[in-house]
């Protein structure tokens, strides 16, 4: 861990482009009170394709245009190398300085992968089309990602995407912290040394984590599972039990040193305000429910 001491920490909160007029103004309540937390950037997932696409750029530019810096995410999928090149020059024109580059998931019924088949290819693209306009965060997999032949291969897989220029990482969600230090570990060894902030996802939901969990290959530790799922419809313990855990979590990354935290809000606010008052980070604010 001690390559991560050396990076100012930063904090972030990831959302999700609103379908609907509702969830425009749903979202918007929900950017003001992150926002009070004066975080470093928002990120925007991506939708690949058609209208999707449209909503995670109206997304992007509204909240940046609110004052704080926002991070598009960007997949190669079912993408063109025209079409990613276009999107990189409005996110420049605008202002965007950030992008989160991910290989992506190809929707239903979406036939071809497109030009760019990997993330580090991506990345590669992005470097070539912009240069150094764009700080360029990629994903870790401190658990592994589940379509990897190995994890011996998913390491040299985040190896390529820092040699084809990233400049940093966030994790997907975990909620063993050793895998995280076993990860920067394995990395340190490999001579990799960017920052790698760990992605935190606070427990509202057992159904939803259970089915988020098994799509991407995020273990859920027995003693929580079982627990949560003694909670039945217990909304109420779920919340409290899943803020305890995922605080002492928090408390034990960054007094390790890990170089802040992104939270994957889910487009809902509380959960998220509650486990970072709870942390009680230094010079920042307390946010109000």
């Amino acid at each position: 861990m001690e390559s991560q001491k050396q990076f100012k920490r930063r904090f972030s909160f990831e959302f999700f482009p609103p379908k609907t007029d509702q969830g425009k103004e749903k979202l918007q309540v929900v950017r003001d009170k992150l926002a009070e937390a004066n975080p470093d950037f928002f990120s925007v997932t991506f939708g690949a394709g058609g209208s999707t696409r449209d909503r995670t750029i109206d997304t992007v530019l509204s909240l940046h245009k609110q004052g704080i810096s926002t991070a598009p995410h960007l997949s190669c999928v079912g993408g063109s190398r025209e079409s990613i090149a276009e999107l990189l020059d409005l996110y420049k024109d605008n202002g965007i300085n950030r992008i989160v580059a991910l290989r992506g998931d190809l929707p239903s019924g979406m036939g071809a992968a497109g030009e760019l088949r990997y993330a580090n290819e991506l990345v590669s693209f992005i470097r070539e089309h912009s240069g150094d306009a764009f700080n360029i965060e990629v994903a870790a997999y401190p658990e592994f990602h589940p379509q990897a032949r190995s994890a011996e291969e998913d390491l040299k897989n985040f190896a390529r995407k820092v040699e084809a220029g990233a400049n940093s990482a966030i994790t997907q969600y975990f909620f063993n912290a050793d895998s995280y230090f076993y990860f920067i570990d394995r990395l340190e060894k490999m001579g990799i040394t960017i920052p790698v902030v760990p992605g935190i996802m606070p427990i509202v939901n057992y159904t939803n984590l259970a089915r988020f969990s098994e799509m991407c290959g995020a273990e859920i530790p027995r003693w929580i599972r079982k627990q949560l799922e003694a909670y039945g419809d217990d909304s109420e313990s779920i919340r409290q039990f899943g803020e305890e855990i995922v605080t002492r979590m928090c408390e034990k990354l960054l007094d390790a040193g890990a170089p802040g935290l992104h939270f994957y809000t889910l487009n809902q606010a509380n959960a998220s305000v509650s486990i970072w008052n709870n942390l009680g980070l230094a010079q920042r604010d307390k946010i109000a429910f």
